[in-house]
């Protein structure tokens, strides 16, 4: 966050003005040691909360700024976070303390809001040393418009929160209708009878790349008329096909079996395994690189979207895990799935619980758009207000 001017009634200091660090209080706990220190007290490391312990360093209000890791280039989560109570900080965060005149809350959406890349003094590791931090400049109003401020984008992270704990239940939820509806511990209504055992390697046609295709990551293309699909494309189970790459018309057209096509389930195979992906949606012809499986049932054996969410499971879990355990498999083949056979409804049975479960991703999806479009108001209302483009009082 960049201001191009200084607001009339405002002032600019360095963070060593207005702070005092606490750095030489905070304390790391030994591995060795933690799990003698198991406790209520919260331990906070440079992105929150790494674990609970019996004791503490602090009793007070203050504020946490990551101090080293990837998260100071990345972002993928808060880097400046209030604490309040008792708490233990490790060394990988930097303690601040507030001085008189400065709103806690304000100051910490205001640390939160700058791009820390321009203060990493890492090489091979970033970091934010004290040195540097002490000489952050920030933009200060007077205290009642701090206060104002604070009030106005905590509102805005209220509503963040909410929907974060309403998504939270939401897949808890659905993690707890996974287990007992794709296990036939609950039944549907209108449904009865014995379920039957399904091999995949059996009732199944596993396709993909095969090597003789050569398929080199210099043919991938930034655009073009047919779409690549890696294992990095997957997002919460669906193809982010913007993130594809391309390749010519004859690296589509060499291999019918994995030309996709809706309804079609994907398995990584190589790297990380077990990451899966239902095609609901072709917005252009599509292929393979060869390290995804694509699975489709033989004579209607069983729904797809049923076999997505049982590999979405426990079930799937608990049968890699067997695979894997005393080596570190790097690689799915077509013969493990020889093994891999788990009971199911008949077909109706499988589409109901299917839709069920995918309406219950729909009404996560939902949410969490909703939540995406709530930060960008207040990663907006940040932009406006800790600048004093937009003015509260």
């Amino acid at each position: 966050m960049k201001a191009k001017s200084i607001p009339k009634g405002w002032v600019v200091k360095q963070l060593g003005d207005i702070v005092d660090f606490l750095d030489g209080k905070r304390r790391p706990v030994k591995d060795s040691d933690r799990a003698k220190m198991k406790g209520d007290y919260p331990y906070y490391g440079a992105s929150g909360i790494v674990d609970y312990v019996n004791d503490y360093l602090f009793d007070e209000d203050l504020v946490l700024l990551g101090e080293d890791g990837e998260n100071i280039l990345s972002r993928n989560c808060r880097l400046a976070f209030k604490v309040s109570g008792k708490v233990w900080v490790n060394n990988h965060a930097h303690v601040l303390k507030p001085r008189e005149g400065i709103h806690i809350d304000f100051l910490t959406e205001y640390l939160e809001s700058i791009d820390y890349a321009q203060y990493n003094t890492g090489t091979a590791q970033p970091k934010l040393n004290q040195k540097v931090c002490s000489t952050i400049p920030v933009h200060l109003p007077e205290y009642e418009e701090q206060t104002a401020i604070a009030a106005a984008l905590s509102d805005a992270a209220a509503l963040i929160t909410t929907l974060d704990r309403l998504i939270a239940k939401k897949r808890d939820i659905k993690q707890g209708a996974m287990q007992e509806l794709l296990t036939g511990k609950k039944r549907l209504p209108g449904f009865e009878g014995e379920w039957d055992d399904l091999n995949i390697a059996k009732d199944s046609v596993l396709k993909a790349r095969i090597g003789w295709q050569g398929l080199t990551t210099a043919e991938y293309k930034e655009s073009g008329d047919y779409y690549l699909v890696t294992g990095t494309d997957f997002l919460n189970g669906e193809i982010e096909w913007n993130n594809c790459f391309f390749v010519e018309k004859q690296r589509y057209l060499e291999d019918k079996n994995i030309q996709l096509k809706i309804g079609d389930v994907l398995l990584t195979k190589d790297g990380t395994i077990g990451k899966v992906a239902y095609v609901d949606k072709l917005l252009k012809p599509a292929t393979l690189n060869s390290g995804i499986f694509v699975i489709r049932p033989k004579n209607e054996r069983y729904n797809s979207l049923f076999l997505y969410y049982v590999l979405k499971s426990r079930i799937f879990y608990e049968f890699l895990s067997k695979l894997q355990a005393g080596s570190t498999i790097s690689h799915l083949y077509q013969k493990d799935f020889v093994n891999f056979s788990f009971p199911v409804p008949t077909l109706p049975e499988q589409t109901a619980i299917a839709a069920i479960l995918s309406d219950m991703d729909t009404e996560i999806a939902a949410l969490e758009q909703k939540r995406h479009k709530a930060l960008m108001i207040k990663e907006g209302m940040m932009q406006e207000l800790l600048t004093g483009r937009a003015r509260l009082v």
